[in-house]
């Protein structure tokens, strides 16, 4: 849903809106009438409906229509624009649930602004109502490792804190599902999970969109914070917070309550606070990008979240979980993987993480050829083999020794890495390179692989 519906009786109007939108990179309709505009709404719901407040030879002006689309289309933001403007009309359209008011002739670059405003704005809203609601899985909570079982167990025990948690790890590896599992087990699960997309918010816009506004025309818009009273509140990706609201926030963290912009009153809330980055912020403070103060207050458990280079058994599981999440959403063929497939899916480079797993195993189902089981041949360009995948390439470090040493290197480097594969678990490790348990400890005696993660988390 990208498209903005443009309702004025003058098709001079429409189309100049039209063709401004679509140089923006916007798709539009139009309606010349109540008539026509309905009819478009039923069609299809909108992004962002602009309506224009007087309609000539209509059956419905556009406060009757801004009625209707609050009462049956209540997620569209609807930006009410005229040539008659006063503020007694304006303050009745915003009364009604209009977004925002635009009296003609208007100028370009304001109408813009308000349209990316109001279209992030309910982006914001429907993205943490669907939290609210529970709407959205948690598929990356799935796991056996090692790794995996370590974090949760930190999970269950922050959950019934109330402390504050920074979570640091690689993009798509999974903080914003340990925050909501976090939340979901806590004694705040009844309350709001309000998500702060720190670097997707324009920074001119941070503050209101965190702290919200009032003014007389358009009464009381709470913002995030405000939203998130009693719950949590997630700043995602917090080294993108800008500069100039850091020093705000970290206020709001030590008194708990803010002023609205253009208010006076301060708003008193009660919040858990659960951070992420997957920036060094030691390294954001060095280069004045971060404040210490502010680090500090975020940063009173520290909680780093594993990459699935790190957790490499889980792959199958989580694959095979999102398998099932497309056949049951999307209706794509449930096909099992093949035991080559699941071996090349764990030996694969991941920089992505869950989420380019995800991306890939989509793109497997739809692009399958039949219904039966994936094949590894179906993985290759999909992105997530390694540099160099397919061959072995000789440095001049393992040339330049003879067979039998360059044996043992080469020995030694698989062997240690099909450990760590399988999280430390030195009978899968065996089982899948084909030796015997006993035969396996020798030749890793044999080699000098002693100690290490990999022999330190044998049989976890």
């Amino acid at each position: 849903m990208s498209d903005i519906l443009i309702v004025d009786d003058e098709k001079d109007i429409r189309e100049l809106i039209a063709d401004i939108l679509q140089d923006e990179g916007f798709e539009t309709r139009t309606a010349a009438n109540s008539d026509e505009a309905i009819g478009e709404l039923n069609a299809a719901e909108p992004a962002l409906m602009i309506l224009d407040i007087w309609l000539k030879d209509s059956r419905m002006d556009g406060i009757d229509i801004l009625k209707q689309v609050k009462r049956n289309n209540p997620d569209v933001p609807v930006i009410i624009i005229s040539g008659h403007g006063n503020i007694e009309i304006a303050v009745a359209a915003i009364r009604q649930g209009a977004y925002d008011f635009i009296e003609k002739p208007f100028n370009i670059d304001q109408l813009l602004v308000v349209i990316n405003r109001a279209m992030e704005t309910n982006r914001l809203r429907r993205e943490n109502s669907q939290l609210k609601r529970g709407d959205q899985r948690s598929a990356e909570m799935l796991g056996q490792s090692a790794a995996f079982k370590r974090m949760r167990d930190q999970l269950d025990k922050l959950a019934k804190s109330n402390g504050r948690v920074m979570l640091t790890g690689q993009p798509g590896a999974g903080k914003e599902m340990a925050a909501r599992y976090m939340h979901a087990h806590s004694p705040r699960a009844h309350a709001p999970f309000v998500v702060v997309p720190c670097a997707t918010i324009e920074p001119e816009r941070m503050e209101e969109v965190l702290f919200g506004r009032e003014s007389p025309e358009r009464g009381i818009e709470p913002g995030l914070l405000e939203q998130a009273h009693g719950g949590v509140i997630y700043f995602d990706e917090v080294a993108d917070m800008p500069v100039g609201t850091q020093p705000k926030i970290l206020r709001v963290l030590t008194e708990q309550q803010f002023a609205r912009a253009g208010g006076a009153d301060k708003v008193r809330v009660d919040l858990r606070v659960i951070s992420s980055t997957n920036r060094d912020l030691p390294t954001e403070i060095a280069a004045g990008r971060f404040r210490q103060e502010l680090y500090d207050r975020l940063n009173v458990v520290p909680l780093a979240v594993p990459s699935l280079a790190d957790r490499r058994e889980d792959i199958p599981l989580l694959a095979a979980h999102f398998m099932q999440q497309m056949h049951d959403e999307q209706g794509l063929a449930l096909r099992p993987l093949s035991d080559d497939s699941s071996n090349a899916l764990q030996a694969m480079d991941w920089p992505g993480n869950i989420r380019q797993l995800r991306n890939v195993i989509e793109r497997v189902l739809i692009l399958a050829e039949d219904s039966g089981p994936i094949r590894s041949r179906e993985l290759q360009g999909q992105g997530a083999e390694g540099e160099g995948a397919d061959t072995l390439t000789l440095g001049p470090r393992i040339t330049a020794l003879p067979l039998r040493e360059a044996r043992e290197m080469f020995e030694r480097e698989y062997l240690v890495n099909q450990i760590n594969r399988f999280g430390g678990n030195i009978s899968r490790t065996a089982q899948f390179v084909g030796m015997e348990r006993s035969a396996l400890h020798r030749k890793l005696k044999s080699l000098g692989v002693v100690g290490g993660r990999a022999m330190e988390e044998e049989d976890a």
